[in-house]
């Protein structure tokens, strides 16, 4: 199992999430930040009395998925996502070491069944 972290713009998460969906990925979690880095939007960076420094904002998308599923997810939100412009977001692949599901004690894979 992988855990996808991918940051893209706010105004692309409906796309995303529709077309994730359609694809039969239905398990996603999503996060509303903010982000500052070299790969920023200038257009859409901003301060806030919360965060003065200039950044952007962003989404957040964590989808724990088997192997097998893993390049059509970071295909499908490339594809969406992408603008072409500075800020469209990055994507991280990263192991599960360990997962367990809470209502039941499943352990492993099982726990995306």
């Amino acid at each position: 199992m992988k855990l996808i972290k991918a940051y893209i713009r706010p105004i692309l998460l409906e796309d995303v999430y529709t077309a994730l969906r359609a694809a039969g990925h239905f398990s996603i979690t999503v996060f509303k930040g903010e982000g500052a880095g070299q790969y920023s939007d200038p257009a859409h960076e901003h301060g806030s009395l919360d965060f003065p420094a200039m950044h952007s904002r962003v989404i957040k998308i964590e989808i724990a998925a088997q192997e097998t599923s893993i390049q059509p997810i970071i295909e499908i939100i490339q594809e969406i996502a992408s603008t072409g412009s500075s800020g469209d977001g990055i994507i991280f692949v990263s192991p599960i070491e360990y997962a367990l599901r809470i209502r039941d004690g499943k352990e492993g894979p099982e726990v995306l069944l």
